[in-house]
């Protein structure tokens, strides 16, 4: 109980320092990255100084980022009314290219540069070079998610330089990001602003005008029987279930197959993204059977967001920082070197993918991958403050498309494991050839007129 109340007051000073400090506001830092870094900063201090805080005051937090992060993707898609694959693929097309050819190019520059340059210089395993992606396309949720598979991998440390990748993108996505916006504004690239607006006062403090409160969500059942939040729960609960049910015939089949079993392949694969497919199997359900609808998508995402706020507390306050300073050159170089390739996909990609608002399309896009899918709105909203131009529909849909594999999804779990097995060069080869695919669609679907 003590650890849980400490991680709720650090997330209340968190967002008060949010509130207050301009700085905070102007780098759309979420307030439970604020009170992560708070939290590591009390407890480095602490732990260097001398001081004993007793263990009860952080007992189980670092157990919390790889139990939360199965609740936050089980939530996935729960709730979300599944369009047909056909309207996704038209409204968002060129978009989940674009996507997949940045997501994967993560991969190239940080898998490469850890085999050609850093690895040599630094010692370092070829699975340093996941971490770009993993903190940069991942987030704070997947990197502190993938926690268990570096340490089955024997590499621990992992978790914390992902971690750190993840912090440092997000707050790059938005530097960077706004730089871009002034010199696209100036060029002349963005069509609905002359030049790039402030964010009004109630959004950067992060508080939503009396007025324009929308509700939180809406209740399918009444509390005489059930409380319409607990049985979003149970739907969680069911989804996880589910995914455990995947993992345990992954195992299963893994053990009858002597190639998988010598190189633990599907036991080493984390269960947070089977908690997806399990809430996509639950949703398909729903949509088919259920005539109540009893799944509400505004109440999914509360218990989501919820849990990822606490996920990021407990996984920034805990990373260890001596082991980031031990490697925190090379990690600084692949930082860069992502931001550096989330740059270049702006500059010069996006024109040549996008019939039209190229730069908001693209803009929404790095906000993305570097950050959280936030941080690609609140990009986009600074250039299509209305979201007049498609970029915010083909943005919204690709992430449905999107997000199973990339992200936290299916490949992003894989790729650490055949990081740890097969070694860099494979995994390096299998990115550029999906980037390769990927540029082949555009073309093919530019040649028909598509998007």
């Amino acid at each position: 109980m003590n650890s849980f109340i400490i991680l709720c007051l650090l997330l209340g000073v968190g967002h008060l320092v949010r509130m207050k400090f301009k700085l905070m506001q102007k780098l759309y830092l979420p307030s439970s990255v604020i009170a992560g870094i708070i939290g590591l900063i009390i407890l480095q201090t602490a732990h260097y100084s001398g001081i004993n805080i007793p263990a009860s005051f952080t007992a189980g937090w670092s157990k919390i980022p790889s139990l939360l992060i199965n609740v936050v993707f089980a939530c996935l898609f729960l709730g979300m009314k599944l369009p047909k694959m056909t309207t996704l693929w038209k409204r968002a097309g060129t978009q989940l290219c674009y996507g997949q050819i940045v997501a994967w190019g993560q991969y190239v520059v940080g898998i490469g540069l850890v085999l050609f340059f850093l690895g040599k210089f630094f010692h370092l395993p070829d699975m340093f070079g996941g971490i770009l992606p993993v903190g940069f396309e991942g987030g704070h949720g997947t990197a502190a998610g993938m926690g268990p598979v570096f340490v089955e991998r024997g590499w621990a440390a992992g978790k914390d330089f992902a971690l750190a990748s993840a912090t440092m993108g997000i707050m790059g996505a938005i530097i960077v990001g706004m730089i871009l916006i002034n010199w696209a504004v100036r060029r002349g690239y963005v069509a609905k602003v002359s030049k790039p607006s402030p964010f009004p006062e109630d959004d950067a403090i992060a508080v939503i005008p009396v007025g324009h409160r929308p509700p939180a969500g809406k209740l399918t059942v009444s509390s005489d029987a059930i409380e319409t939040f607990t049985l979003h729960i149970i739907f969680v609960g069911l989804a996880i279930f589910i995914g455990i049910v995947i993992k345990f015939g992954l195992v299963q089949f893994e053990s009858i197959i002597p190639f998988l079993s010598k190189n633990n392949l599907l036991s080493s694969f984390p269960l947070f993204p089977l908690c997806m497919m399990g809430g996509l199997l639950i949703q398909w359900l729903e949509d088919r059977y259920d005539k109540y609808n009893l799944i509400d998508y505004g109440i999914t995402m509360r218990i989501q967001n919820s849990a990822l706020d606490f996920l990021v507390v407990a996984a920034i306050a805990t990373i260890k920082l001596d082991i980031i300073m031990s490697g925190i050159v090379p990690l600084l170089i692949l930082v860069a070197a992502g931001i550096l390739w989330n740059v270049f996909c702006v500059l010069f990609l996006a024109r040549r993918v996008f019939k039209e608002a190229w730069f908001e399309r693209a803009i929404a896009e790095m906000g993305q991958s570097m950050g959280v899918t936030a941080t690609g709105l609140l990009l986009l909203r600074v250039v299509d403050p209305d979201y007049e131009t498609p970029a915010a529909d083909a943005f919204a849909c690709k992430q449905i498309l999107h997000e199973p594999f990339m992200g936290g999804g299916l490949w992003t779990s894989m790729a650490i494991p055949l990081l740890a097995v097969y070694g860099g060069l494979p995994v390096f080869f299998i990115a550029v050839s999906a980037i390769v695919v990927w540029l082949i669609v555009v073309f093919f679907m530019k040649k028909a007129s598509w998007g």
